[in-house]
């Protein structure tokens, strides 16, 4: 997807918030801005946000010598998640259909967001959110292409949000082989490996590498094996806004599985802002 003009502004902002976490210096902090302004004037060169924002928070770890400035910041919405998920499986057993409350769940886990939403109070939003319903629900289309399906590669988005990936995940593997893709390398709260494991999704999926580090599976920039996985996987499932885009464009049927969370992607999606989106898709959005 394209980057639009209202995103270098919020680039920017998430680049001064990790120079601030991964730096007390400010001259060092102030040579990490020089650079992501500069970097912001070749924005016609990046092919999506993700992507940018991978080059501008490269920019961060260079400077200040710090590979995860958000590493204390997942390690809190991991431990947090964990506290939560007795709470987080009985609002998916609420559903009528469980496949739905676990979808909800997973779709809901995506407010753990620290580049989007700060101080967050997990828990005392929780349940409504869980209780919103889908903007876009394409639950039996889903259903259909499960029963013909064997191998099924979901993409994970932000730490915290694994441990709720973790019951949609738990759910699919007594049928299928589930595979969940993290980050190759720390990229702002995105879940990487040492991330994934802490949440014990790997008793229910295989756990891979995307080979890269930008905030979005960007496939010119992923592994062999993640983009093997990519293209042989009978499903696809895209968690949060960072695949959307760097996704979005892709010749393969793909679930996106997200919150819209800012004006552009609702607006792309045909939804409000804030609204949940299970939506196919096959290279509609550019």
């Amino acid at each position: 997807m394209k980057i639009f003009l209202d995103c270098l502004p919020c680039m920017l902002r998430q680049v001064n918030e990790a120079a601030g976490m991964a730096t007390e210096n400010e001259a060092i902090h102030q040579k990490i801005m020089d650079e992501a302004i500069a970097t912001l004037s070749k924005y016609r060169d990046y092919s999506c946000v993700p992507e940018m924002c991978g080059a501008m928070h490269r920019i961060v770890k260079v400077h200040s010598g710090i590979d995860d400035p958000y590493g204390e910041i997942k390690n809190h919405d991991i431990s947090e998640s964990l506290k939560l998920e007795p709470t987080i499986r009985h609002f998916a057993s609420q559903d009528l259909d469980l496949l739905l409350g676990v979808l909800k769940v997973s779709a809901t886990g995506n407010i753990m967001d620290s580049g989007v939403y700060n101080n967050l109070e997990i828990e005392s939003c929780l349940k409504e959110e869980v209780e919103k319903p889908f903007a876009i629900c394409e639950l039996d289309l889903f259903k259909k292409d499960l029963q013909n399906a064997k191998l099924i590669l979901m993409i994970g988005d932000n730490a915290g949000e694994v441990v709720f990936d973790k019951l949609l995940a738990e759910y699919l593997a007594r049928n299928y082989h589930v595979i969940y893709a993290v980050r190759g390398a720390a990229i702002i709260n995105d879940a990487v490996m040492e991330d994934a494991l802490k949440t014990g999704i790997n008793d229910y999926a295989q756990i891979i590498s995307m080979g890269c580090d930008t905030p979005g599976a960007v496939l010119d920039l992923c592994s062999q094996v993640f983009i093997d996985i990519f293209n042989q996987a009978d499903i696809v499932i895209s968690k949060g806004q960072g695949n959307f885009e760097a996704l979005s464009d892709q010749q393969r049927e793909i679930y996106f599985l997200l919150k819209a969370k800012c004006h552009h992607i609702a607006k792309t999606l045909d939804v409000e802002v804030n609204d949940y989106v299970f939506k196919k898709s096959i290279g509609k959005y550019k």
